[in-house]
């Protein structure tokens, strides 16, 4: 018999957690804004909104230090973080959308390069997905594959009842542990009934048909007729749940610094700059083009996987009314 658990209970759980130095990261209200952000305490989390950007930041931060150094008395000495003491984290409340990300970052940075900095917080991050219940009409996870209930990248699983408690599924052996931990807040069953799922308008694309055309479209009006508008501010990279590029930047003085790894975006103009100063991306339509490119040509080519999970984001933020969902449309209808 399923287990469920009440949202009095789920708030005491994370409190639990958090008193004996788990990092809790869910949905927050923060200002005008609701966003993934470390928990003080289970009240604080809000389960009503999609996030504004992506959970990837509870174990793919926008900044982090990778080594520092230090001169002193002409002798320079290189000191790395210490993994060892990132904290167990508890990832609660993410949408599908967003849990569905985490196998294809997994991919990228565990491929001809083990990033240790990304799969230690991820090897230590347990993840507590979440039904949809609500879309709006930015939303197409549907139209990917994906589905407002999908388990991929969770390790646990709530799904909404009408009596305002959840079912709490375990799917791997991290959600079994966890799940045998908060026994005692949870009971078998209910009476109550699931709560709708949320229903993406958008119909399926044919992904192989997309990609398809991509193969023979390097070359197109189509890229300059979209980027003509592209800001080239990075909105949609930045909020992305699936975007993963990274700049290391040394900053510092002679005497001590830091490098650390920042997040950047293949839309800004200097993203393709060379020391030479020749640009292989020159203007925004070739940029525009990579950025397509990446998520439904490139990264299926190389790990079999769409870099998108249609939540969305990206639609909502551009300044310039740019749609993913509508380029891919156009492209599918070709």
């Amino acid at each position: 018999m399923p287990k469920t658990i009440t949202i009095q209970n789920l708030h005491a759980l994370l409190d639990r957690l958090i008193a004996v130095g788990t990092r809790v990261v869910g949905p927050r209200e923060s200002g005008s804004m609701t966003l993934y952000e470390p928990l003080a305490s289970g009240a604080e989390l809000s389960l009503r909104d999609l996030p504004r950007r992506s959970a990837k930041e509870a174990f793919f931060p926008i900044c982090e230090s990778i080594l520092s150094y230090s001169r002193v008395a002409g002798k320079t000495t290189v000191s790395d973080p210490d993994l060892s003491q990132l904290p167990p984290t508890l990832l609660v409340g993410a949408r599908p959308c967003d849990t569905a990300a985490a196998p294809v970052l997994d991919a990228v940075f565990s491929w001809d390069y083990k990033d240790e900095f990304y799969l230690e917080r991820r090897n230590r991050t347990t993840v507590l997905g979440l039904a949809c219940t609500r879309c709006d009409d930015a939303c197409f996870c549907t139209a990917l594959g994906g589905a407002p209930d999908a388990r991929a990248g969770s390790d646990l699983f709530l799904s909404p009842l009408s009596d305002g408690s959840f079912t709490l599924e375990a799917l791997t052996e991290k959600g079994e542990e966890f799940l045998g931990a908060a026994s005692d807040l949870l009971r078998s069953g209910s009476a109550a009934a699931p709560v709708p799922l949320a229903a993406p308008a958008l119909p399926p694309f044919d992904l192989a048909k997309i990609k398809g055309w991509l193969d023979g479209h390097f070359e197109d009006p189509l890229w300059a007729e979209i980027a003509e508008r592209c800001a080239g501010c990075g909105a949609c990279a930045f909020l992305c749940p699936a975007c993963h590029c990274f700049d290391i930047v040394d900053e510092g003085s002679e005497s001590k610094g830091e490098r650390r790894k920042y997040w950047d975006a293949c839309g800004f103009s200097k993203f393709t700059l060379h020391a030479s100063t020749h640009n292989p991306r020159d203007g925004q339509p070739a940029r525009y083009r990579n950025r397509i490119m990446h998520k439904f040509k490139y990264y299926d080519d190389k790990f079999g996987q769409t870099l998108c999970t249609g939540c969305g984001r990206c639609v909502r933020a551009c300044p310039v009314g740019i749609d993913i969902a509508a380029v891919l449309d156009e492209i599918n209808n070709k």
